[in-house]
């Protein structure tokens, strides 16, 4: 496969751009396959890194996955809802609020309705077999790989970006 083409978050738009992506995507816990894609899409927002959103029906074992009571509130996308998720090979260890999804998204964004977005961890997130970095700090849910250039926002001095 030939190099990807650097990607520089400074250069994504504002408001963000939604796209679908042919990128197969990867999730694993502890070396367990829990979600595979090549039908997501991918959210490009001015100086942060890609955000992928996986159809639901790609996960691994859908009964694996519950809603939590935690939400937050994006300024282009609406309410996002937030999931437990079990352990692949251990029911009793669940992982919270490390996963969202949009109910009913802003029209712009109609099309990721019900998608899964997942931080990059405490599972590896893999992009075309690539093991992801996860956006830095703890807010946002970029996955940074190889092709990013540029700092991107998450960071220590980034939070007024």
């Amino acid at each position: 496969m030939p190099p990807k083409a650097p990607l520089n978050p400074r250069n994504f738009p504002r408001p963000p751009l939604l796209e679908r992506t042919p990128r197969h995507l990867q999730i694993k816990w502890d070396g367990q396959l829990i979600a595979d894609t090549k039908e997501a899409y991918w959210v490009l927002e001015t100086t942060h890194p890609p955000t992928y959103y996986l159809p639901p029906g790609c996960l691994s074992d859908p009964a694996s996955i519950s809603k939590s009571k935690h939400s937050s509130f994006c300024e282009w996308k609406g309410r996002a809802t937030y999931w437990t998720m079990k352990h692949p090979t251990d029911s009793s260890e669940t992982v919270s609020n490390r996963v969202w999804s949009y109910e009913s998204p802003t029209k712009p964004f109609a099309a990721i309705k019900d998608y899964l977005s997942f931080y990059a961890g405490p599972w590896d997130c893999y992009v075309d077999g690539e093991l992801v970095q996860p956006q830095p700090g703890d807010f946002y849910g970029g996955w940074v790989t190889q092709e990013i250039v540029g700092q991107v926002k998450g960071g220590p001095g980034t939070w007024g970006w």
